[in-house]
């Protein structure tokens, strides 16, 4: 069983920053990638950045202001966010992308809820 536990999220103002952590739980499986996703109300869930064994890849909506980083062996992702825009209010979620088979699985976490206002 894979578990994602999310943790930093809450309020900043304008310009300010967050660090988001998430940490897997489970035994048995083989990390293709890890990363950040993020849903605002109304709108569909949207890549933000992954990490990966070809390196980290970000939106253009945030290339610049956050930074993507993992611990293989602990099976961690960390999301430095800097000069946050009102924009980047979401709720923001962990991915876990697995391989399965001859194919891939996502886990996700439950959520982290950034909000960016003054």
């Amino acid at each position: 069983q894979v578990q994602l536990v999310e943790s930093g999220g809450g309020l900043v103002q304008p310009g300010g920053s967050l660090r988001l952590s998430c940490a897997a739980s489970g035994s048995g499986f083989s990390v293709n990638a890890m990363g950040w996703y993020r849903q605002a109300p109304g709108a569909q869930r949207e890549l933000v950045a992954t990490i990966s064994e070809g390196g980290p890849a970000y939106s253009d909506s945030v290339k610049g202001r956050f930074t993507i980083s993992r611990d293989k062996a602990k099976i961690t992702v960390d999301l430095q966010m800097n000069s946050l825009k009102p924009e980047d209010t979401a709720v923001y979620y962990c991915n876990l992308r697995v391989y399965r088979g001859l194919g891939l699985r996502d886990y996700w976490g439950q959520g982290t809820q950034v909000t960016v206002s003054s």
